[in-house]
């Protein structure tokens, strides 16, 4: 009743974060405004406050929280799945993978909507994907699947990318501003559009997780020992990799890669609530959100230009990775 009780009062506790995070972000700009003007809009539907609040403020902060949402329930299925604090969605590919895609797009001047989505973010949702399919292929030898072969895979087909990517903007020096959008991660370009494509994979793949959360728990225990005790354990890792992939490669396609989201989140709710991913699922995507929103909140305030997302959430999760190895 204890653990149940504190489990509580901490979910008390993020939601209070959630909705302070989310206020903030509809009443802090560059166009000054107030609670009074908040209360305006809702109660007289100016058309101005409409799109400062609607269209500018809310679908960056939407999009945040369910980016930064969807890359620690993928870090913590992941850290799970290789039984390994240091897994994230790079070490699989996707991450660079998807960013590989997004700036080969740019590279080629792809520019064109389908379906109200850009090119690039069709194209990094392909590449994440696809790469993550190719590793998993090669992780399997003779028929027989290995995580250990899946991690290194992972990590050399994330690096190829990487070295890919780098080199696509060596070529073309003049699309280097936007490749930095996909390499550091911003939300300046968010909308609707964005929020409906994500939205669906992280339904999905959440509920899918919270499903298999037992399997996950048995999983950390050994194969052997999952499979003595009734884990189909060959098919809930390739569910767990496809929920984990899709859940990062969508995230990805739409702000770019975001790094410390997906490794750093799990660990911060593991030390909360413990190791239970029944429980850690859900505190996981809830924390993870409201990190990026706060994230994103300093990233557009902090200075007078716009800094990309990914520099404050390296500034914020080095620090505490580096204190949790010295201390664990």
């Amino acid at each position: 009743m204890k653990t149940k009780s504190k489990r509580l009062r901490r979910l008390v506790v993020l939601l209070l974060l959630l909705f302070l995070g989310l206020l903030l972000s509809l009443l802090v700009g560059s166009v000054r405004t107030n609670l009074q003007d908040l209360w305006n809009f809702i109660f007289n539907h100016n058309k101005t406050y409409a799109t400062i609040f609607l269209d500018l403020r809310l679908t960056r902060a939407l999009l945040a929280f369910l980016v930064g949402a969807s890359l620690s329930i993928s870090g913590a299925i992941l850290q799970g799945y290789f039984q390994n604090p240091m897994a994230d969605p790079f070490v699989v590919g996707v991450s660079s993978g998807a960013s590989f895609g997004a700036v080969l797009a740019i590279n080629l001047g792809l520019s064109i909507q389908v379906f109200g989505f850009s090119l690039q973010s069709i194209l990094a949702f392909a590449t994440g994907f696809a790469i993550v399919y190719f590793v998993y292929l090669l992780s399997q030898r003779k028929g027989v699947f290995k995580v250990e072969t899946l991690l290194l895979t992972g990590i050399a087909a994330g690096a190829l990318a990487s070295a890919l990517t780098s080199f696509l903007i060596f070529q073309k020096s003049e699309s280097y501003e936007q490749a930095v959008f996909w390499l550091l991660g911003s939300f300046a370009l968010s909308d609707w559009n964005q929020i409906a494509a994500v939205l669906p994979y992280f339904v999905l793949c959440f509920i899918i997780a919270q499903w298999l959360a037992k399997d996950m728990n048995l999983l950390v225990l050994g194969d052997d020992v999952a499979q003595s005790l009734g884990c189909p354990v060959s098919r809930v890792r390739k569910t767990f990799l496809v929920i984990s992939t899709l859940l990062a490669a969508s995230s990805v396609s739409v702000c770019g890669i975001i790094g410390f989201v997906g490794l750093i989140v799990p660990h911060w709710v593991r030390i909360l609530i413990g190791p239970d991913h029944r429980s850690l699922f859900w505190f996981s995507s809830l924390t993870g959100g409201i990190f990026l929103v706060f994230s994103d909140l300093l990233a557009r305030t902090l200075l007078p230009s716009e800094l990309p997302i990914g520099i404050i959430t390296a500034a914020a999760g080095a620090p505490f990775f580096i204190y949790l190895l010295n201390q664990r």
